[in-house]
């Protein structure tokens, strides 16, 4: 086949206690049943020049025409192997981004999306990019794709959802991550690969110390491009975009457009096709959002009780301490959990999600690393113990649960005074929360929403960790192991100067 290289809400009632405005009295009591949400609500749908509010752009209008949704895989131009695959895999209609998007980008389109977590946007791009590549070998160090991913999770997890598919093609994959062996990773490099599934700060330096060479690459995409930016990687990704060919296919996806995404949008993207689901309108309607208020008091023995539950959840926190000491804390109470930050090593955090998995951790304890690159089957609860502050965060939280068509709650536990605070977050979300009063733990309204429950109190432990041998270390000078990273750790008279303090990385 042809190569182009050209840029050829169950109706989420409103429930009796819409979250809103402050009624009454003008304090913030037990919520009143049946109050209206007051904020505006927006449209979605192709195509673009409407300006959304938060801080997001005018999407760009397409200029030529893109190709019609399709209904079926198969009626996609792509190679036999990736349809029989996906037929293996139990999937025949494309979602909705996939339907749109596809056709556009099998023809070589840049691609703007922007939908929902949990829609099948790695899919959406992952089978364009495939079958481009079926058939074609890549040299040694000059890589024919890439993916560009926030966080080694979400990289990860984009390189386990496409195996099946590359596989079918024989199309050879590398991840590159920070956290892990960087010469592991060259040396997948040199042996060559045709696809590289990257975080941006290792790409960098992959591409520094000549292992990486972008000038064969054909497509780029930018996956969750709103947190690259946000985390701090415009600098990285632009870099790593100005030294692709500039005939090449650029594919976009986003839950959220603001103004950052905005400037790759209008600098490396030409003409593309757009397809934009509005936060509201694609917030998944298998989903329920709750805001649980909570004295200062209750705050950690309500999230106890969630976490004793009947089921796995993942808890949100704030800062990495905050992590530890709760995962702690429930591990003395008989809860099963685990800590998941950017504070831990790659392999304790690959570790940890395993467990989370495989059900041998029940509550995943995390900061916002988690928010994104994280797929667990059937997980129906996510409670933010420390609400966000951004409403993208929400929304990315949130889409840990309720993918791919199950269900799944969102739960706020919401002190007074953070009530005027989210009541801000929800109106800028277009979300219509059920609001509930929770006077203790053991509150009935609290294990009706969650199936919040009593803990043991009988102390556990998760499986300890694996021992990393020692490595024997030759004599100086013979070409014994060294450890530490980049060469091993120095010794205090050397002269060599101190590396300078690198850009943020994942």
């Amino acid at each position: 086949m042809n190569h182009p290289r050209a840029n050829a809400r169950r109706d989420r009632s409103s429930n009796n206690t819409g979250y809103g405005s402050r009624g009454g009295s003008g304090s913030y009591g037990r919520p009143r049943p049946r109050r209206s949400f007051d904020g505006p609500r927006r449209g979605g749908g192709q195509g673009g020049g409407s300006r959304f509010s938060g801080g997001e752009f005018a999407l760009p209008q397409t200029v030529v025409p893109g190709l019609d949704p399709v209904d079926d895989f198969q009626a996609l131009e792509m190679p036999a192997a990736l349809k029989e695959t996906l037929t293996r895999q139990g999937l025949t209609t494309p979602s909705t981004i996939q339907a749109a998007t596809l056709p556009n980008s099998l023809a070589g389109r840049d691609v703007l999306g922007r939908s929902q977590t949990g829609s099948g946007k790695t899919l959406a791009f992952g089978l364009a990019l495939l079958a481009r590549l079926d058939g074609r070998k890549a040299e040694e160090r000059h890589p024919m794709a890439v993916v560009l991913a926030p966080t080694r999770e979400l990289a990860q997890q984009v390189t386990d959802s496409l195996t099946p598919y590359a596989r079918s093609v024989r199309v050879r994959m590398a991840t590159v991550v920070g956290g892990m062996p960087i010469h592991r990773q060259a040396r997948s490099l040199r042996q060559g690969v045709e696809l590289v599934v990257a975080t941006p700060g290792r790409l960098r330096d992959l591409m520094e110390r000549g292992d990486c060479v972008l000038d064969q690459v054909e497509a780029v995409v930018l996956d969750e491009a709103d947190q690259m930016t946000d985390m701090g990687f415009m600098p990285q990704v632009t870099a790593i975009l100005e030294q692709v060919p500039a005939d090449g296919q650029r594919l976009l996806f986003s839950a959220t457009l603001d103004r950052n995404v905005d400037q790759l949008v209008r600098r490396f993207l030409k003409d593309p096709v757009v397809h934009s689901v509005d936060p509201s309108e694609g917030a998944v309607s298998t989903m329920e959002h709750h805001l649980l208020h909570v004295s200062h008091a209750d705050k950690q023995a309500t999230a106890t009780a969630i976490a004793a539950r009947d089921g796995q959840v993942i808890m949100f926190l704030d800062t990495k301490h905050a992590v530890d000491r709760m995962a702690q804390h429930l591990l003395a109470s008989g809860v099963r959990a685990a800590p998941l930050h950017g504070g831990r090593s790659q392999p304790q955090r690959t570790r940890t999600l395993k467990q989370f998995k495989e059900g041998t951790v029940t509550a995943l304890i995390a900061t916002n690393v988690a928010a994104r690159g994280i797929h667990v089957d059937g997980l129906d609860l996510v409670v933010n113990i420390d609400p966000p502050t951004d409403h993208k965060d929400y929304l990315h939280r949130g889409g840990r649960t309720a993918r791919a068509g199950e269900s799944g709650n969102v739960v706020t536990l919401v002190t007074p005074n953070q009530r005027r605070d989210m009541s801000r977050l929800m109106y800028r979300a277009r979300i219509e929360p059920q609001i509930a009063q929770v006077d203790h733990a053991e509150d009935p309204e609290l294990a009706r929403v969650t199936g919040a429950r009593v803990p043991s109190g009988v102390p556990v432990s998760l499986p300890a960790e694996p021992r990393r041998e020692n490595r024997p270390r030759g004599p100086r000078g013979q070409g014994g192991p060294r450890g530490g990273g980049y060469g091993g750790p120095r010794s205090g008279g050397s002269s060599r100067p101190r590396r300078p303090r690198r850009a943020p990385q994942d």
